[in-house]
């Protein structure tokens, strides 16, 4: 099974029994796992049968030493929610998909793998002695033990320079660690476990959001650099940058503190779901991140802010559909100079002004006449349904209600598209217009599918959503066709050209 590399830290005593303690700097994956699955055999035995209830308590006695519980054989860092140790203590785990962080849910899924593993092995009639035999006679391990903690994260860069999978915000972590141990005595004294809780926190920060780790190195590095960038850095780049800043305490401390800053705010622009259709490309986000990291910024300001650069943002990616390619250098240089200047809230707002000034309302307007909404736009006509939704809302001097909208958002858009006039019979010139299209919750669309549209008009009443009695309003009035459906096309645009306009 490949070398495992560990440090020994210190002697443990348990009644007669003494154990010395390991830190696993390689081979954390691979000892987790057989040690779940060994667990995993034990549940599975039948003690009924002596040999199985004697294979139960040498399994037991081997997991978790001691009475009362006291030392488990493995002890997870990032395990803050104690799913590991539930599981070898009592047995017990939850559903992965019940969880909020990445690591849980990784290690929650090996806990089901393993267990389905145990199960089929049991159905093809093989008795568990003998996969418990397999696993003590038949795999073996290098051991290598590091007796100095700061060579721990020299030899961690080294291993996993050979092309392995790990991510580079583990990789500048354990950079940054090795530094602090190069210091001298009195500089490291508590950085070491301020680093510690550092990365605990940006780890918690990241949950669910794998790419979020990523996008976070590398936006701190590009807003970190000396000189005005023009697109933002890679990861191996983005490593480079932060291991120029390794030469002080202070220094160490200060990127993991800005990286920590930066993942919060990235994280605030990335779980706003409402503005997906406008968060979609890179350099838009870098954008969004820099003024959640402007320190005299008043959040009324950042929100005014926010707001311009949603309505630039959209009309070049969203209504005019530009890729990633489009404006890269003005939003990246502007992104540096709000974190690096401070820039102020009238130079900024004007800064996001130019950006947009080579993408007019007007030509925005005239690209979405007659497009299909339907196949390639799904978010972005989620996104419109929505402001639209927000502005009836405010028209009507209403409080917005958002609980129908709250459904919508936890599918995807397609599950919630409505043909107004049923896809089988509408005219091709109009089908998938956005004059023939309403968001409703999902699963009322394909409840009503082939329905005529003036039967449906009850139905999207029922909603409570006002873009859906809107409709039900005009179907009400007179039949639904394609003059209908080209003037609600109209009338939308007519606002959106009003909303989106500088």
């Amino acid at each position: 099974m490949a070398a495992v590399v560990c440090r020994r830290k210190k002697k443990l005593s348990i009644e007669t029994d003494e154990f010395y303690q390991l830190d696993i700097v390689d081979g954390q994956q691979r000892i987790t796992t057989l040690i779940i699955l060994l667990n995993a055999i034990r549940l599975a035995l039948d003690t009924r049968k002596q040999t199985e209830k004697n294979l139960h308590r040498e399994l037991s006695e081997l997991l978790v030493k001691g009475d009362g519980a006291k030392l488990l054989l493995l002890q997870t860092n990032h395990d803050t929610s104690h799913h590991f140790s539930d599981y070898l203590r009592n047995g017990n785990a939850e559903d992965s998909a019940a969880v909020t962080t990445l690591a849980d849910r990784e290690l929650l899924e090996a806990i089901e793998e393993c267990e389905e593993f145990v199960e089929s092995w049991q159905e093809s009639k093989r008795r568990l002695i003998s996969l418990v035999a397999l696993l003590k006679n038949r795999l073996s391990f290098l051991l290598h033990e590091i007796k100095d903690e700061k060579a721990v994260y020299t030899v961690f860069e080294v291993l996993n320079s050979r092309g392995l999978e790990v991510s580079w915000l583990d990789r500048l972590k354990s950079i940054l660690m090795g530094a602090a141990f190069e210091l001298k005595q009195t500089d490291r004294r508590g950085l070491i476990k301020e680093l510690h809780t550092i990365w605990r926190d940006i780890y918690s920060v990241i949950g669910l959001r794998q790419g979020l780790s990523t996008e976070a190195l590398r936006f701190a590095a590009t807003l970190l650099v000396k000189d005005v960038p023009s697109r933002p850095l890679g990861e191996q780049d983005s490593v480079e940058v932060f291991r120029r800043h390794t030469d002080t305490a202070k220094q160490i401390l200060t990127v993991a503190k800005w990286l920590l800053d930066v993942t919060r705010a990235c994280d605030k622009v990335n779980s706003n779901r409402r503005i997906g259709a406008v968060t979609r490309i890179s350099q838009a986000r870098l954008l969004a991140t820099s003024l959640y990291l402007h320190k005299r910024l008043k959040a009324t300001e950042r929100d005014q802010l926010l707001a311009r650069w949603e309505k630039v943002s959209f009309r070049i990616y969203g209504m005019l559909k530009y890729d990633a390619r489009s404006g890269v250098g003005d939003y990246v240089r502007l992104a540096w100079r709000v974190v690096n200047e401070q820039s102020s809230l009238t130079d900024i707002d004007e800064g996001i002004r130019e950006i947009g000034v080579y993408y007019p309302i007007e030509t925005a307007i005239d690209s979405l006449r007659g497009v299909n909404f339907y196949e390639g736009r799904e978010d972005e006509l989620r996104y419109f349904m929505f402001r639209y939704e927000e502005y009836l809302a405010q028209q009507q001097s209403l409080n917005y209600r958002n609980e129908q909208w709250n459904k919508i958002w936890l599918q995807s858009p397609a599950q919630s598209i409505e043909h107004i006039w049923p896809q089988s019979n509408a005219p091709e010139d109009i089908r998938h217009t956005i004059g023939n299209l309403l968001l409703l919750p999902p699963r009322l669309n394909s409840t009503l599918q082939d329905r005529q549209p003036k039967e449906k008009a009850e139905a999207y009443r029922k909603t409570g959503l006002l873009i859906a009695e809107e409709v039900a309003e005009l179907l009400e009035e007179s039949r639904w066709t394609k003059k209908a459906v080209r003037n609600r096309e109209k009338d939308l645009l007519e606002w959106a050209a009003r909303e989106w306009a500088d």
